[in-house]
C-alpha cells in the first residue's frame, strides 16, 4: 500500500495514471501547488471547458513542451470517464482539469469512480471551490451559521431548499434558481447577495432580493458562472475588499517579453487589473555566438575584475551559456559583480550570486556608471569589465565606465527583434482606448508596440518605467502619467495603482462618478 501511494505521487514512476485537478474559481493565482506539479509533469490535458484552455495560457502555468491541451467530447461523467482510459493509449499522464473542485463543483467523483474500477492509477488534486471563494471574494462571511452548498442549480443539479445556502449557477440560469427558491417556501424580498465572474477580474456583485434576481443585473456572457447567497449569511457581508482594488476591472496592456511577465502580471492581478500581454520583443541568440564564447572563456579563466548585467535577459544568456559547456555559477569565484536594478539583482540571487554593486540612486546604465569605482592599479589585479548586453544597448554604460580606467569589453549576449503584429482586435483595442493603461518596461517596447499595433489612445494611462523609456514615449508622442520611482516592474505595478487609488479619491471629493480611463475616451461620432 505504501508502495502504491509513492507511487502515485511520485511524478517519475512509470505507472499511467489519470490525475483529477482542481483548477480554482478563476483567478490563476488560486491554483494550488498540487495543481502546478500536476500540469508540470502531465503528457496530456484534458478540459471540458474554454476558461480552463484560457487559464493554461498564464505565465504562471507551466506545460511541458508539446504537450497537447484536448476539449472532451462527452456529454456525460461516464462517456468522459471513457475518454480519459482512451487517453492513457498515447499519454502515461493525463490530467483531468476540472473548474472549482473536481468533486464538489466538477461532478469528478463519477470520473474518478469510473477510471478507478478500470484498474488504472489514478490521483486526486483538490482545488478551490468557488462555492467557498467566492463568496470571500464578495466580502461575506459564511462562518456565522450552517451553509449548505448547492452545486449546479438550476442546471439540472440540486434545488435550492430552505436555509443559508451558497448556490452555484449560472446567469442564463438565474431566473431557474429563483422559480425553484420561491416553490421551496423562500420569500420574493429575502436578502440575496450574487456574483458573477468571482475571483476575476471580470467579478460583478449584486446586492438584491430573491425575487429581484434575475441575469439583466450583470454584464456577464449567459454561460458565466454566478454564486448566490441566500438566507442570514447574505447579511453577513464585511467589505467589499476585492471591487474596491485600486486597479479593479482595469484592462491594462503589457506589451513585454512572455518569459519576463509573470511576476508583473501576478502584481497587477493583486491590484484588481485585468492584465493582458502583447509579446513586442522576442529574444534571440547574436549573430557572432563566438564573441560571446570567447568571453565566457576569459570569465572562466580569471581574465575580468568586474562582470556588469544590465538586464535579466543578459543574466540568462550567460547562465545558459556557462550550463551549456557544464559550467555554473561557481566561475564567478573571484570576480565582482554590478546590476543595474532589482530585476537583474534577483534573476542573479536566484542563480546563487549576491551582486557587489547595484546603484543607490537611479537604477540605469547610468546611474550605474555614476556609481562605478574608478580603476586603481595599486587595488585592482585587473582592469577588465565584461559586459554582456542586447545588440541595441545604448554606450552610457561602456562610456562611463571606460572614462573611469576600465577597459570593458562589451559583447552582445542576445539580440532583441520585433515580434509579430498581435490580432486585430488588440490593434483595434489600443488605438481606439479600450485598454484603461498600457505599461512600457524599456525604450524598445515603446518603439515596437507603436511599430507593431499603433500609437495607443490618448485616454489610456502610460506608465513607463524609467527615464529613458518616459522619454521614447514622449518621442512618439504618449503621456507619461506614471513614471516608477526605481526601474522595477513590481514598483511599476504598485505606483500605477497608487496612481489609480488617487484619481479614485479625486472623482469621489468632487461628487462626480468614478470611471474606468477607458469608460471617458471621446466616442466615435454616428455618421449622418
Amino acid at each position: 500500500m505504501g508502495e502504491r501511494m509513492s507511487a502515485l505521487h511520485d511524478p517519475d514512476s512509470p505507472a499511467s495514471r489519470v490525475v483529477f485537478v482542481g483548477a480554482g474559481p478563476g483567478d490563476p493565482l488560486l491554483l494550488t501547488l498540487g495543481a502546478l506539479q500536476a500540469l508540470r509533469t502531465a503528457d496530456l490535458v484534458l478540459v471540458d471547458d474554454p476558461r480552463l484552455v484560457a487559464m493554461l495560457d498564464e505565465p504562471i502555468v507551466s506545460l511541458p513542451e508539446g504537450v497537447a491541451v484536448r476539449r472532451l467530447a462527452g456529454s456525460g461523467p461516464t462517456e468522459r470517464a471513457a475518454e480519459c482510459l482512451n487517453a492513457l493509449a498515447e499519454a502515461r499522464q493525463v490530467v483531468r482539469l476540472f473548474w472549482g473542485d473536481p468533486f464538489l463543483d466538477g461532478r469528478g467523483a463519477v470520473e474518478a469512480g469510473s477510471c478507478a474500477a478500470s484498474g488504472v492509477d489514478i490521483h486526486v488534486v483538490p482545488g478551490i471551490s468557488p462555492q467557498t471563494a467566492v463568496p470571500e471574494f464578495a466580502g461575506i462571511d459564511l462562518s456565522r451559521s450552517c451553509v449548505q452548498l448547492v452545486p449546479d442549480a438550476g442546471r439540472g443539479g440540486q434545488s435550492p431548499g430552505p436555509g443559508n445556502q451558497v448556490i452555484s449557477s449560472t446567469v442564463a440560469a438565474l431566473d431557474d434558481v429563483v422559480a425553484c427558491a420561491l416553490r421551496s417556501g423562500r420569500t420574493p424580498d429575502e436578502a440575496v447577495i450574487a456574483t458573477a465572474n468571482g475571483t476575476t477580474t471580470h467579478q460583478e456583485t449584486a446586492r438584491t432580493t430573491l425575487g429581484r434576481l434575475s441575469p439583466d443585473l450583470f454584464d456577464a456572457d449567459d454561460d458565466a458562472p454566478v454564486t448566490v447567497v441566500l438566507g442570514d449569511a447574505a447579511s453577513a457581508q464585511l467589505t467589499e475588499w476585492f471591487e474596491n482594488k485600486p486597479l479593479f476591472g482595469w484592462r491594462v496592456l503589457v506589451p513585454r517579453t512572455k518569459s519576463q511577465s509573470a511576476s508583473l502580471i501576478g502584481r497587477l492581478r493583486m491590484h484588481g487589473a485585468f492584465p493582458e500581454e502583447v509579446p513586442t520583443i522576442a529574444v534571440e541568440p547574436p549573430r557572432q555566438p563566438q564573441l560571446l564564447d570567447r568571453a565566457i572563456r576569459g570569465l572562466v579563466e580569471g581574465n575580468y575584475e568586474w562582470v556588469v548585467f544590465t538586464s535579466v535577459n543578459a543574466v540568462r544568456a550567460v547562465r545558459d551559456k556557462l550550463e551549456e559547456y557544464g559550467l555554473d555559477a561557481r566561475v564567478f569565484s573571484g570576480v565582482r559583480v554590478a546590476v543595474v536594478g532589482d530585476s537583474t539583482a534577483q534573476s542573479l540571487r536566484d542563480w546563487g550570486i549576491v551582486p557587489d554593486l547595484m546603484p543607490v540612486g537611479e537604477h540605469s546604465a547610468s546611474g550605474l556608471a555614476a556609481e562605478f569605482p574608478a580603476y586603481d592599479d595599486l587595488l585592482d589585479p585587473i582592469n577588465r569589465v565584461f559586459c554582456p548586453r542586447a545588440d541595441i544597448a545604448v554606450d552610457t554604460l561602456v562610456t562611463g565606465l571606460t572614462e573611469l580606467g576600465w577597459e570593458v569589453e562589451d559583447v552582445t549576449a542576445y539580440r532583441t527583434v520585433r515580434a509579430a503584429p498581435p490580432p486585430v482586435e488588440t490593434r483595434e483595442a489600443i488605438k481606439t482606448g479600450e485598454f484603461d493603461a498600457v505599461i512600457f518596461t524599456s525604450s524598445s517596447t515603446v518603439r515596437n508596440l507603436v511599430g507593431i499595433a499603433g500609437k495607443p489612445h490618448a485616454c489610456s494611462i502610460i506608465a513607463a518605467i524609467g527615464p529613458a523609456t518616459a522619454a521614447t514615449c514622449e518621442e512618439h508622442g504618449l503621456r507619461v502619467d506614471v513614471l516608477a520611482s526605481t526601474p522595477s516592474a513590481i514598483t511599476l505595478a504598485d505606483e500605477l495603482a497608487e496612481f489609480a487609488a488617487r484619481r479614485r479619491a479625486e472623482f469621489l471629493a468632487r461628487g462626480a462618478e468614478v470611471k474606468k480611463p477607458s469608460q471617458r475616451r471621446r466616442r466615435r461620432r454616428k455618421s449622418s
